[in-house]
């Protein structure tokens, strides 16, 4: 499982026109899912973006929280994330988990975030959407699970 965290001042999701979801300062979160991912991954994923201490304390340095400052998160999938242009210039997307698995895996993902920030916001999975933000910093992680739970 792979998260691109964006830190923003806002973030909204339109389709079609319409602003199905916005949060003002916070965390915008592109999520993406490969075979073998499963819910204990997607929990300890979401876990780990809700403790992140990224955000500025009042000395300017990296150590609050998400929760200790009352941010929210918007939540996307983003199944690129696993797209590969290692051969040509066409990305191949083998390795990303096929679509029923990874809507139902979002969905379980999206839910045990709700739980831990009852506020966070979705995107609608497979839908072509625009992602409008303001990222702040600018500061962004790539959050890998192979990387952090191996």
């Amino acid at each position: 499982m792979r998260i691109l965290l964006q830190v923003v001042t806002d973030a909204s999701v339109t389709i079609d026109h319409e602003k199905v979801a916005h949060i003002d300062k916070g965390f915008l979160i592109f999520v993406g899912f490969t075979q073998g991912d499963d819910l204990t991954i997607a929990k300890k994923m979401a876990e780990k973006v809700c403790k992140l201490r990224v955000l500025p304390d009042e000395n300017g340095k990296t150590n609050k929280s998400l929760m200790d400052v009352c941010g929210t998160i918007l939540s996307v999938s983003q199944f690129t994330l696993y797209a590969s242009v290692k051969e040509g210039n066409r990305p191949a997307f083998t390795s990303c988990m096929n679509k029923d698995e990874a809507k139902s895996l979002y969905e379980e993902f999206f839910a045990y975030l709700k739980t831990l920030m009852p506020s966070a916001q979705s995107g609608v999975f497979h839908a072509d959407m625009d992602v409008g933000l303001t990222n702040n910093g600018p500061f962004t992680l790539i959050l890998d699970s192979k990387e952090l739970f191996a």
